[in-house]
């Protein structure tokens, strides 16, 4: 196993290298112990990926200063005789955030949401990319596939035609919004617990640039898990004076994912199609079938 690793610098001073399945990503992930007892991330993937882990590396490193508990970037390279990309990273020890969320307190829930939310808002400190395409043109060329894929796939959400309805009658809010550096998977899935209590944000691998409130569309992962860990995050990013716009647009976004997450889900077989299609009608639950754009579990700032 070793020899994928061992052109790496400073390799020879690992003692301990376990492979490590938490977060989304689909890189190779593991646990690296030293001689002197500091623990690492070695995150590898092909090394047709080397642009993109590339970017991905120097993304990172644009966060090294906001007040972030996340993985440090050390070093970046290749490895496996030119084979791998990797990118060396200080270790979070902790648990699965969606593990460990509903075991807590209701209070310690909302905290740990609060902690979420301030972090997403500095993530989002982060300017995007030099000449961006408008936003509305870009989302709502987003929208038309994710229909036209919906409609073609012939599988059926109950409710389809309110959550078009809602989509296309607010397509509009997205003309003239900002764009920021994204995470682009915020959710608990891709956090940590620490044993200490803390929170941790992990697999920056979908980062992206777009408006920062679309960051709010994979939200329905926290809420299904705590609605207290969920109205928590809204409250931290928006520091207790969340405006009215942003549950419009949070109810956009979401809308749009309902039908995308179908379509996406087909080649992963009919359990995740199953899954998908459960999560979208807990979402209409949430919205009234859409008739209401704040969602049930939503709870008023403390």
């Amino acid at each position: 196993m070793d020899s994928f690793y061992k052109d790496i610098p400073e390799a020879a001073t690992w003692v301990s290298v376990e492979p490590v399945h938490k977060g989304w990503s689909k890189d190779k992930k593991y646990y690296i112990k030293t001689i002197s007892g500091s623990e690492l991330l070695l995150r590898t993937s092909d090394i047709s990926q080397y642009d993109q882990k590339k970017r991905e590396y120097e993304a990172i490193l644009r966060l090294v200063d906001q007040d972030i508990l996340m993985s440090r970037p050390l070093q970046f390279g290749v490895c496996n005789g030119d084979q791998s990309v990797y990118s060396l990273l200080t270790w979070i020890d902790g648990e699965d955030a969606e593990k460990i969320i509903p075991t807590l307190s209701v209070e310690e829930q909302y905290q740990l949401g609060v902690k979420a939310g301030q972090y997403l808002q500095s993530i989002h400190q982060m300017p995007a990319g030099k000449d961006q395409v408008p936003w509305a043109d870009y989302y709502n060329r987003k929208i038309d596939k994710y229909i036209t894929n919906y409609k073609a796939c012939g599988i059926v959400l109950k409710g389809e035609d309110q959550v078009i309805q809602f989509i296309e009658a607010n397509r509009y809010l997205l003309d003239g919004r900002p764009q920021t550096f994204q995470h682009g998977d915020y959710h608990v899935g891709n956090m940590i617990v620490t044993k200490s209590g803390d929170l941790g944000i992990i697999d920056f691998n979908r980062f992206d640039d777009g408006d920062p409130w679309e960051e709010f569309n994979r939200i329905t992962f926290c809420a299904m898990i705590s609605a207290e860990f969920a109205s928590g995050r809204i409250h931290g990013y928006f520091n207790n004076n969340v405006p009215d716009l942003f549950f419009k647009m949070m109810a956009l976004y979401i809308a749009s994912n309902q039908l995308s997450s179908i379509y996406w889900a087909i080649p992963f077989g009919k359990e995740d199609v199953a899954d998908m299609l459960s999560r979208a009608e807990s979402v209409l639950k949430w919205y009234d079938d859409f008739q209401t754009y704040i969602p049930n579990w939503y709870l008023a700032s403390k």
